[in-house]
């Protein structure tokens, strides 16, 4: 099986799911939360090298209170979680997204998460909260920007190179595949540098039933495909 390094997954349909079940919105969310914890491992096992999820972007701000109250509870204990967990599995986790809107206590877990997971060397695990790659790019511009003001580059210095490396995920491989959830064919303002050359994968499961079995025919089908880079094609 040809396995991307690289998989970006948009967790869509936690409230489609709950509706479904008879159940509230939020209980949704509980679900797609351990559908998350699942899938880390299982894409481990499967040879995937990073993972990037979309948990909450910056759109997300405007649904309701309670339910924006909701998912920022359950985003405190599963930081709080996670920790345990990355040190099990020797996962390394890094959170990228605008985090000066968030409470401190989670910017707090997100550091302590960061920092006690940075060594290790099984899967890395990325998750976008508070994330829009609109406003990721903007970020960047503006760091750049700061630069040629304060002398220190060139306009003429400025190249795709140093646009990623000043993006949230610098350091990072763009991700092979996109996997997006519950049937929605958007990209909904995620990743839009970084997945240039990305195969995209969508399928009618919503987030919460994605398991390994799913996340295995979404590797088939991308091992399927003629990737090819400009007129360069991928071996």
């Amino acid at each position: 099986m040809n396995v991307p390094k690289h998989v970006a997954i948009i967790l869509d349909g936690n409230g489609r799911w709950a509706k479904a079940h008879g159940m509230p919105r939020n209980y949704g969310h509980i679900q797609g939360a351990k559908a998350v914890e699942d899938i880390c491992e299982d894409a481990y096992n499967l040879g995937v090298k990073y993972l990037t999820v979309y948990a909450f972007s910056t759109e997300n701000w405007s649904r309701p209170k309670d339910e924006v109250d909701a998912l920022m509870k359950l985003l405190r204990n599963y930081m709080k979680n996670c920790l345990q967990r990355a040190s099990k599995n020797n996962m390394c986790v890094r959170v990228i997204g605008e985090k000066s809107r968030l409470d401190d206590d989670i910017r707090e877990s997100i550091e302590r998460l960061e920092e006690g997971t940075k060594n290790n060397t099984g899967l890395f695990f990325t998750i976008a909260i508070n994330y829009g790659s609109r406003d990721e790019i903007t970020r960047a511009v503006r760091k750049i920007a700061e630069n040629v003001k304060e002398g220190k580059i060139e306009p003429s210095d400025i190249t795709e190179e140093m646009i990623a490396d000043n993006l949230d995920t610098a350091g990072l491989p763009d991700p092979d595949l996109l996997i997006r959830t519950c049937s929605e064919k958007r990209i909904s303002n995620f990743l839009l540098w970084q997945i240039s050359y990305s195969e995209i994968y969508v399928t009618d499961i919503a987030w919460p039933d994605f398991d390994k079995k799913a996340l295995e025919k979404a590797i088939e089908e991308y091992g399927k495909r003629n990737r090819k880079f400009g007129n360069i094609k991928e071996e």
